[in-house]
């Protein structure tokens, strides 16, 4: 027996991610949405589907699953069953007052630790307990943390903030870099998805472009006049480069949706931006653990594959999404909306290209040092 999973999570303006968990019906143990498969739509979409109907929550759902878990299911002859559930992270951006289920099941938001301690399935539990790691930091990275959120307050700590090794700047503008990727992306799948607000979302992706280019500006002013470094230049330069290129090309796309006043998009486009949130989410969630990259290069280096994977699916919906456009535009005989159409799909498929081109150069520091 085969079903869908929704994983609905939020993260707030400090980076902290929840998870929203729901009561079965019957056991009141908790769960995630779940359900079968739904003729008509894709695994994801239904899954965000059941997301709704069972917990109140609707969003940007990643078409490629975070990986699945099995449990037992008790059917209503009492029988029991195998079930495999593919798992589909969904970035919440609304919560409704009222939904299907409503009287029937309590919701609950949770952090990443208590989610994966409440679930009952050990895959499962894995599976929420590893969406986000906090970064291992040894005794000297937490005392310099400290510093630096400190510095402003006290005068003693000002002094000693400034005598700290300055190579630790880099890590802190690749972690902000990654925080604009992550607002950038949540735009663009915000702005995919029509409605009144798309000149709202393109000045966000604007914004946060300027943000990053600042940023990237910085680093390579770091990286000329910085005697030591935790890396190499080119690696820095190469690393910071890719980044700011994936934001580059999210506002490429919010462009191209301007200049051709674009207000409806295809279900193919929706979906490569729900990949592009989730790279974004990955990224961010990779950047910190460079600080330490010999304690964490098994973790590092199976966050790279999942950028990787989700390149790969983003190029299957890529090239389904153009060919169901040609065919539409052929049976219309719109050229334009062809041409149209596969430009923005083009300017989708450049924005994962970077975040690909991001795990290669975070992979090629983990062969280098760890």
């Amino acid at each position: 027996m085969r079903q869908v999973a929704a994983l609905p999570y939020r993260t707030d303006d400090s980076g902290k991610v929840s998870i929203l968990l729901i009561t079965s019906r019957e056991t009141r143990r908790w769960v995630l949405p779940k359900g079968n498969p739904i003729r008509g739509l894709a695994s994801h979409e239904a899954a965000a589907h059941e997301a709704f109907e069972e917990a109140g929550v609707s969003g940007i759902a990643c078409p490629t699953p975070l990986g699945q878990y099995v449990y037992w299911k008790k059917r209503r002859n009492g029988q029991l069953k195998h079930a495999t559930v593919a798992l589909f992270p969904l970035a919440v951006t609304e919560q409704a007052e009222e939904w299907p289920e409503q009287d029937e099941r309590e919701t609950q938001w949770f952090d990443l630790a208590q989610a994966a301690a409440a679930v009952d399935e050990p895959d499962l539990g894995r599976l929420i307990g590893g969406f986000r790691v906090s970064r291992p930091t040894g005794r000297r990275e937490r005392l310099l943390s400290w510093a630096r959120r400190q510095g402003e307050d006290l005068p003693m700590l000002r002094w000693f903030q400034a005598l700290m090794p300055k190579q630790g700047r880099f890590f802190d503008q690749f972690e902000d870099h990654a925080a604009t990727l992550v607002a950038g992306a949540d735009a663009l799948a915000r702005l995919l998805q029509g409605g009144p607000d798309i000149a709202m979302h393109v000045q966000e992706i604007y914004d946060q472009e300027h943000k990053a280019d600042d940023i990237t500006r910085d680093v390579l002013q770091d990286v000329r006049r910085i005697l030591i470094t935790p890396f190499d230049r080119t690696a820095i330069t190469g690393l910071i480069a890719a980044m700011d290129d994936a934001i580059d090309q999210m506002n490429g796309t919010a462009k191209a949706i301007t200049l051709f006043e674009m207000t409806d998009f295809e279900p193919q486009m929706r979906d490569m931006s729900g990949i592009i949130v989730e790279a974004a989410r990955v990224t961010s969630e990779v950047v910190p653990l460079l600080r330490s990259i010999g304690d964490n290069a098994t973790r590092i280096l199976e966050l790279t594959a999942r950028l990787v994977q989700l390149e790969g699916h983003a190029d299957e919906i890529h090239d389904a999404g153009l060919k169901s456009l040609y065919k539409a535009a052929s049976g219309d005989a719109n050229p334009m909306a062809f041409i149209v159409g596969r430009e923005i799909y083009s300017h989708l498929e450049r924005v994962v290209d970077r975040f690909e081109d991001v795990a290669n150069e975070i992979q090629g520091l983990v062969l280098d040092h760890a």
